[in-house]
This record gives structure tokens, sequence and C-alpha cells, in this order.
């Protein structure tokens, strides 16, 4: 008998079950008990199956970890990758109890573990703040682990109980004495869940430092038994410290960063603020740690606070004449690096991977707060308050001027082709879904992809060479540039502020270059673009970069198309004859290769690669954006020094 979920949620196969003349009764419907909901539908709790949901296993662990030190039990935390791709996560907190709950009759260790929505944070008496709003965490990496391991010191013992797949193999059994307390959590994922076990040690670093920061004074220690390598953070300036970290890279107006914390209705806020002499703005909000990428009302409230203020201040002190409007929050925030934090007794996440904070009281609590922070800092450093405004009414003009550049890369109607760019070769079909915008790097190139596209679905914008580095420039230097209007015009989407992913012309932007320095350059200021002014399109999975191949190995009549260096060895070694009636071409440019075998390796969805840009760590993100395209040559340099090892390719001849 066929069997659908009782929410309903697969219509599609409901109308499949009665297209076919089978039975749809109540018979049919299957309820899904225990931890069977989470193995049938990870994404649902975890967001993927891929690397995205695997590093969301760590931080569940982590985030509770995390609330003990909140609640002011812990002040270490250790996490091991072992070379198994398993994961220890180790707190000196209280210990998760492990006594009979005595509603369940069972121990209150395996409940926690076994049991959706159940923990103490529940309970008012349990946490006064937590980042596991849902209870979910712990429970759901049992689920989607292979196996996993508890170990708690409580009571002058040593507790453990095993799992596997989510389901206990053994009690809870005392295995000896101690006078510690803490949890200890090991776990390996479960291969038939998750795409790949492959941890990245870049992601997992830039969360632990990260909590780090936002939990000041407690120390996290990290090892990645599979490189040897470590790191321990320890950070008791809080987030001014972290501020200091994330404009080490940049010139700075005012030299320590602006701090207030306050509390109101039981929510705690705190905020750290320091401009900059760049003209990107850098926020990064959390609730109860827990990073909100997508912002919400803590984010809204704390805007509309820094607005009125930096205005008001300016009117009466005359920095802005009668004359003059009030400076824009976009104008204010030029520059501006801040990281704002709220803990919440009881916060409303929008689903349980919590990247937008919903609550509405919030708004008003951190207005308030910032608001007192702000207006006591101008008044008490008129120098810098000064400064700030005048950064601001520079901004102010500089985006008058931009008005008529943005103006005339504003599409007032998707369909109206006459608007379009003339470089832009378009394609005929009208659904954004099924079409593709092909960046592609010089004239040549684009002449190329031009024959060799597919004229249906498939559009090709050349462009005339590097673009200009918006890093380092004001909106109306962007605006101006004729490349950059000409592919803020073909995506139809706007920019800035005005960016409306709903207006997206295509649902597919390959950035095509060459395989070479020059092309890798193109490909990071295009990036840097789309990050800076159009991050929606990264965030909504829009943006691809092709991957052309790097060599052709002809053999007789047979020929070999390689993406790295490795490919090209491993063809050698098959074909083994010592290089006789062997040769091989290294494509320097795409626009030496024929149409016909630009489309078989790099167009033509049947058979080429595109890789799908992510953004899975904003701060990291914003960091490495800083690194490679800001004004200072030294970090640059020191980056480069740093990862030459890990270069796939280098522009020789071969």
């Amino acid at each position: 008998m066929a069997k659908i979920p009782e929410n309903g949620e697969d219509r599609r196969l409901r109308s499949m079950i009665e297209e076919r003349g089978l039975e749809y009764d109540e018979t049919t419907i299957e309820v899904l008990e225990g931890l069977e909901a989470v193995r049938r539908r990870p994404g649902m709790y975890i967001g993927s199956t891929g690397p995205t949901g695997l590093h969301h296993l760590i931080n569940e662990v982590v985030d509770n970890a995390i609330d003990e030190a909140l609640a002011g039990y812990c002040d270490l935390i250790e996490v091991i990758i072992h070379e198994d791709a398993s994961v220890t996560v180790t707190d000196n907190g209280r210990g998760i109890p492990v006594g009979i709950h005595p509603k369940l009759q069972r121990p209150a260790l395996e409940v926690v573990l076994t049991v959706l929505h159940a923990g103490a944070k529940f309970a008012d008496e349990g946490y006064k703040v937590s980042g596991g709003l849902h209870g979910v965490g712990v429970s759901v990496v049992n689920a989607l682990s292979e196996w996993l391991t508890a170990r708690v010191h409580l009571n002058g013992g040593v507790h453990v109980q095993k799992f596997r797949r989510g389901i206990p193999v053994t009690d809870v059994e005392r295995v000896g004495d101690t006078d510690r307390t803490g949890t200890r959590i090991t776990f390996r994922p479960d291969e038939e869940v998750f795409e790949t076990l492959d941890f990245r040690q870049e992601t997992v670093v830039g969360r632990l430092r990260e909590l780090a920061f936002l939990t000041r004074g407690v120390a996290i220690d990290f090892r990645d038994e599979r490189t040897g390598r470590g790191n321990y953070f320890r950070f008791n300036g809080g987030l001014v410290s972290f501020v200091r970290y994330l404009n080490r890279n940049r010139g700075n107006i005012h030299p320590e960063p602006i701090y207030h914390e306050g509390e109101r209705d039981g929510a705690e806020v705190e905020l750290a603020i320091q401009w900059t002499d760049g003209y990107v703005e850098s926020l990064h909000s959390f609730a109860n740690t827990i990073s909100t990428r997508e912002g919400g009302t803590h984010e809204s409230g704390f805007k509309s606070a820094l607005t009125r203020v930096v205005n008001d201040y300016a009117r009466r002190h005359g920095l802005l004449k009668d004359n003059q409007n009030n400076l824009s929050g976009e104008d204010i925030r030029e520059g501006m690096t801040a990281l704002l934090s709220v803990r919440v007794p009881d916060p409303q996440f929008e689903g349980q991977t919590k990247t937008r904070l919903g609550n509405s009281e919030v708004r008003g609590i951190v207005e308030s707060v910032v608001a007192e922070g702000l207006s006591t800092f101008l008044e008490e450093n008129p120098t810098h308050a000064r400064a700030l405004v005048d950064k601001g009414i520079k901004a102010s003009r500089a985006r008058d001027a931009a008005r008529k550049a943005r103006e005339l890369t504003r599409r007032k109607n998707a369909l109206d082709v006459t608007a379009l760019p003339g470089k832009l070769t378009d394609c005929s079909v009208r659904d954004p879904a099924m079409a593709e915008l092909f960046i592609v790097e010089g004239d040549s190139a684009g002449g190329s992809a031009k024959q060799a596209r597919d004229r249906r679905f498939q559009a090709v914008l050349p462009l005339g060479g590097k673009i200009l580095n918006v890093e380092k420039a004001r909106l109306d230097r962007i605006l101006n540039h004729n490349e950059i209007r000409a592919i803020i015009t073909a995506l139809g989407t706007g920019i800035g502020d005005d960016f409306d992913l709903e207006r997206a012309r295509y649902h597919k932007t390959i950035i095509m270059t060459d395989a070479d320095v020059d092309g890798a350059h193109i490909r990071t200021l295009l990036l840097t673009f789309f990050y800076r002014y159009m991050r929606p399109l990264v965030e909504a999975g829009y943006v691809y970069i092709a991957q052309p191949p790097l060599y052709l190995i002809r053999h007789g009549k047979k020929e070999y198309y390689c993406y790295s260096d490795t490919e090209r060895d491993r063809v050698f070694a098959e074909l083994g004859d010592g290089r006789k009636g062997i040769s091989m071409q290294r494509y320097k440019g795409l626009g030496e290769m024929n149409p016909d075998q630009l489309w078989e390796t790099t167009m033509n969805p049947e058979s080429r690669t595109l890789l799908q840009v992510t953004l899975e760590d904003t701060i990291e993100a914003d960091e490495i954006f800083t690194v490679l395209m800001g004004s200072r040559v030294e970090p640059r340099r020191e980056f480069i020094q740093e990862n030459a090892d890990d270069v796939r390719f280098l522009d020789t001849v071969v």
C-alpha cells in the first residue's frame, strides 16, 4: 500500500497515487514517530544534506555548550575533528542530567538525545537565554549520526550512553568516578544521509572564533587531527575585540570602537561600532549567539536609531544646514563595521536554521539602547562625531550624483528588450528559471560563446576587460562604469537598496573567464561586485563559475579534455606510451577554443561542470574580499604567501 506523509506536503505524490488507481484513504496516512521524521527529511531540520547541513551538526552541539556558558556554568569548550570524520565536543558545564525523567520514566540523558523538543531551555529555570530555540539540536545530531556516544561527568560519576542512528544501543552506565562536571558528545555523521563527510576547517574555525568573541571570557580550544592544526580562542574584549579583528586590514576614522550595552524587559543588547575610511558597510547581527544573516527586528531597530541619532546631532550642531536633506541610513552606514548582539528570553526565529529574528518587541528595545549609547559617544567625542557626519555628507553627495546613473540601470519592464545593453546577446526564453547569462571575458571569447550557445535559453554578455574594483569605489563611480552598468541592466534586479530579486531575468548567472591570472582577477572582481551589491543573488544560488578545460590532449583520433593538472597526469599515465603520438594544447584563453569545443566542454548542460557560489560564512567572506580587493597591500601579500600551496594551477606555459 502506498503511503504519503500526514502533513500533505507532497500533493504530487497523492495525484500520482490517484492517477494509478491506487487507494488514497485513512490507511495511506503514515505517522512518523520519534527521530524517524528527521532521518526521512533531514533538510527540514538542518537546511540541507550538503556541506552546510554537515557543519550545522557541529554548530548544534557547540551551541548547547555555549548555552551553559551564557548561563554562567561553563568557561571552556573543546572541539576535535578526528581522522575518521567523527567530532568530539566537550564542555565543563553542569552536565546533562542522567536521572530518571518523572514523566517519561527514562534517563534524562536519553530523553534529551532521542526526543524532539526536549530540554531545559523550555523551562524558565533552565536557561535565561538560549540559542537552541526549538530544542531539537542534539537529538537531530543523534538521528543523523551513524553513531553517537554521550559521556557526562556529574554527581561524582562518569556516565556513558551509546546510540546508533538515533537509537540507544546501551543503557546509561556509570563507568567511573570524577571530581569534574561537564558533557562530552562524540558523533560521526551518517554517510547514508550526507553527501560528504569532509568538514571544512576554515568554516568550523570561523564559527568558533565568532562564538568566542560573542561569549566574552570563554575559552574555545579547537584541534583538527586530520591536519594536526589547532586554534585557541579567548577574547576578554568581546565585541570590541571582534570589531578590531574585522577592521585590522582597514583604515579607521576613530581609533577605538564605540561600545555600549543595556538591558530592557529581560532582553540584553550589546553593540560595537567603528567607522573606516572605506565605502563598504559591514553589519553583522546575532541573537543568542546565533548569526542572523538575514537580519530581523534587532537590525531594524539598530538602523533606525543610528539614522535618527546622527541626523539629530548634525542638526543641533549645525553640520547639516536648513536647506540640506537629512542623511539617509545608507549614507551614514558607509564604511561602518558594526556588531550587534541581542540575548532574548524567548527568541522567535524563522526556521530551525535561525537566520532572521522576528520578535516585534526587540526592535524598540534595540532602538532605545543604541540611541542611548550612540548619543553619549557623539556628545563626548565632537571631533570624531564631526568626522562621521562629514563622511556621511560626502556619501550623500556621491549618492545624489549616482542617481542619474542609477536610473539608466533600472529596468522599467523585464520584457522591454529595448533597454538592454547593446553588447548583450539575449536568449529567446522569457522564463527566468530557464534562462542563463554567461558573463564572458573579452570580445574574442564572447564571439565564440555567442556561436556556441543554445540561443533558446543562453544569453551572452562579453566584458571589455577588467571591471572596476568596487571595494575601493563609491556608488557614483560604480554606476558610471560602463561594464558594471551593462551587468546591472542585463540582470534587471537593480543594485544596493534598489535590488529586487523578483526582477532577475536569469536564474543562472555564469562567470566564464580564461584559466589564467587575468581571468582569475576578473572573476574575483565580479564576485566582489556581486557580494557587495547583489548579495541576495548569491544567497539565492543564482551565481555560478564555469569550469573550462585547461588542456586538450590528442592521441591519434582520440581527444581528452583535462580540467586540472591531476587529470592531465592521469590521462598521460593511462596512455602509457612515453607521450609518443601525443600532442597537448594548454588553453590560455576561451577564444582559443572553437565554438563546438566551447559548447561541449563548458556550456552544454549535459556535459559541463559549474561551480555554484554559496555563502556559508558572511564574516569570512567579508574578510576575504577586504584582504584581496582592499587598499592595503601587506595583508594581501600575507594571504598569498599563506595560501600559495593551495593554488590549483599557475599561469605557466606547459
